[in-house]
C-alpha cells in the first residue's frame, strides 16, 4: 500500500517532490527544540492547492494520516510527525495572489514566511502587525495553524484576529474556498474560525486573507528596568492611559533570561549602566508624525518619580531600537544554547501578573533549590514564557526528569488565576495531555465532536492537541 501511495503522490507532485531518503527526510522529523522525533513514511512538496487537494485525497483514500508543516519553528511538536505519517511541506505555496490596498488585504498562501508578508505590505505603504523572533523562517500557515501572537498583541491583536478569510483542504481531498476579503459577513457559523488554532487537526490550510493597517510613521523604543513585575504593570497602565492605543509593545524580560541573552549571543550588551533584577522593552507609534520620542522620555521621567522605574535608556536612532528588540528576541535562542530546559507559555489576566510571578517564583525555589527562572514574555496582553532551566551545578537530563512535577506547580497557579497554560504555542505533542487537567469535560467533548464531524478517520495530523 505505501509503495503504491507514493507512486501515486509522485504523478501528483512529480517524482522530486517525494523524499524517502533518510537524509533528506531528516530536517523533516524533528521539531526546532530537539525534543520531539519521528519517522514519516515520506515528505510530499506540494505545488499548490490543487496538488494538496490530491496528495490528501490519495492518502485518505490508503488511510494513511498526514502531518501539515510549514517552517517547522514550533515549540510544542505540533508540526513533527509520530511516526508513520506522511509530511506535507507547504512551503512551495508561497504566492503573495493580490494585495488590494484599498480594502488593506492581503491575501497570500499558507507557505509563504511571515516576512515575506510584512515587506510585501510596506512595499504598498502598508503594515501586516504580526511580528515574532522566527518571522524569517516562519510561514503564515504555521501561524494560523497556531494562532501565533507575537509582540504586538497588545495593539493589533493574534492571528486570529488578523483573518478574514481561508481556503483549506479538508480531510477526505475538498478544497474549500473560503477566501472572503470581507470585515462582515453575518451568514452563518464562521467556519475560518474552526481552522484558526487548530493545528492542523481539521485541515490543511493553504491560504488566507489577511488584514492589513496604516504604517505607523514614527516609533519610539525604550529599554527599562523596573524593581518588579508589579512595578511593569504600573508603568503599563500609565502609559496606555496617556497614549492609548499607541503602546503597540511592551515585553517584560527578567534578569536570568537577561543574562542568557548577554553570556549566549554575540554583540549584545546591557543598554544600562548596571544590571537589574527586571527590564522593559516598550514601543509607542504613530500613523502622525508626532514627537513621540519626547513625549515617552517625559512619560518615564514621570514614572520615575513615583518609582514605577529604575532607569531607561529610549533609544535615539533606528539601530538602536533594533539593538534593543534583539535583546528580547534573543531570549529562545539564548536558553536553548544554555541547555534543555522547562518551557511554560502562560497567560494570566494582565493584573495578576505580579501575583504569578511571586507565587510560581516561591513554589518552585521550595521544590527545587537552586532552579534558574527565565522570564520573558508580552507582558502587555498577560503571556508570559515562564521557562526553567537547572541549578548551576545540575544535570540538565536530570532536571528534565521532573518536567512533570514543574508543571503541575506552574499550571496549578495559573489556573487558580484564570489563566491558560497555551498562550500563543499551542498544545502540540507537549500539552495535549495537560490539558486535559484544566478544560471540562464538556468543553473537551465539544472539540472532539467539531474533530470527528470533520475527520472521522482520524488521519490529520494525530496525536497532537486532542
Amino acid at each position: 500500500m505505501s509503495i503504491d501511495l507514493l507512486n501515486r503522490l509522485a504523478a501528483i507532485v512529480g517524482p522530486t517532490h517525494v523524499l524517502t531518503e533518510a537524509g533528506d527526510v531528516a530536517p523533516h522529523a524533528e521539531d526546532w527544540r530537539g525534543r520531539y522525533r519521528g519517522v514519516p513514511l515520506a515528505v510530499v512538496r506540494p505545488a499548490d492547492a490543487a496538488q494538496v487537494a490530491a496528495v490528501v485525497a490519495a492518502s485518505s483514500l490508503a488511510g494513511v494520516p498526514l502531518v501539515p508543516q510549514g517552517g517547522n519553528t514550533g515549540l510544542c511538536g505540533g508540526a513533527t510527525p509520530v511516526g508513520g505519517e506522511l509530511v506535507v511541506d507547504l512551503r512551495r505555496l508561497d504566492r503573495i495572489r493580490g494585495l488590494d490596498a484599498d480594502n488593506n488585504t492581503i491575501a497570500v498562501e499558507a507557505g509563504c514566511p511571515l516576512q515575506r508578508v510584512q515587506e510585501a505590505a510596506e512595499a504598498e505603504d502598508r503594515l501586516f502587525p504580526l511580528s515574532l523572533a522566527a518571522e524569517g523562517t516562519a510561514t503564515v500557515g504555521g501561524n494560523l495553524s497556531t494562532n501565533a501572537g507575537g509582540v504586538q498583541v497588545l495593539r493589533y491583536g493574534n492571528m486570529r484576529d488578523l483573518v478574514l478569510g481561508v481556503e483549506a483542504v479538508l480531510p477526505d481531498g475538498r478544497l474549500w474556498d473560503g477566501m472572503r476579503a470581507l470585515r462582515k459577513d453575518n451568514t452563518g457559523y464562521d467556519l475560518k474560525q474552526l481552522f484558526i488554532g487548530a493545528e492542523g487537526t481539521l485541515g490543511i490550510v493553504t491560504a488566507m486573507v489577511l488584514k492589513l493597517f496604516p504604517r505607523p510613521r514614527v516609533t519610539a523604543t525604550a529599554w527599562v528596568a523596573v524593581r518588579d513585575p508589579a512595578r511593569a504593570v504600573a508603568l503599563l497602565g500609565r502609559l496606555r492611559a496617556r497614549t492609548g492605543d499607541r503602546v503597540t509593545a511592551f515585553e517584560l524580560v527578567g534578569r536570568k533570561a537577561f543574562e542568557l541573552v548577554l553570556a549566549h549571543i554575540p554583540g549584545t550588551r546591557n543598554p544600562l549602566p548596571q544590571p537589574n533584577d527586571w527590564q522593559v522593552l516598550l514601543e509607542l507609534s504613530d500613523t502622525l508624525e508626532t514627537p513621540l520620542r519626547e513625549t515617552l522620555a517625559d512619560l518615564l521621567e514621570e514614572a520615575a518619580l513615583v518609582g514605577e522605574v529604575e532607569d531607561a535608556a529610549v533609544a535615539a536612532s533606528e539601530a538602536q531600537a533594533a539593538a534593543f528588540w534583539r535583546l528580547r528576541e534573543s531570549a529562545s535562542e539564548a536558553q536553548k544554547r544554555e541547555g534543555l530546559s522547562i518551557k511554560h507559555d502562560i497567560a494570566v489576566p494582565v493584573s495578576r501578573i505580579a501575583e504569578f510571578v511571586e507565587r510560581a517564583d516561591a513554589a518552585l525555589a521550595a521544590a527545587f533549590p537552586g532552579v534558574r527562572i527565565v522570564c520573558f514574555g508580552h507582558v502587555g496582553d498577560g503571556n508570559l514564557h515562564y521557562n526553567q532551566s537547572r541549578p548551576e551545578d545540575g544535570d540538565d537530563r536530570d532536571f528534565i526528569a521532573h518536567t512533570e512535577a514543574v508543571n503541575r506547580i506552574v499550571h496549578d497557579i495559573v489556573n487558580d488565576l484564570g489563566g491558560t497554560i497555551s498562550a500563543e504555542h499551542g498544545l502540540g505533542q507537549l500539552k495535549r495531555l495537560e490539558i486535559l487537567r484544566y478544560k471540562s469535560p464538556l468543553e473537551i467533548g465539544m472539540m472532539r465532536a467539531v474533530k470527528a464531524a470533520l475527520d472521522p478517520h482520524g488521519l490529520m495530523n494525530p496525536g497532537k492537541l486532542l
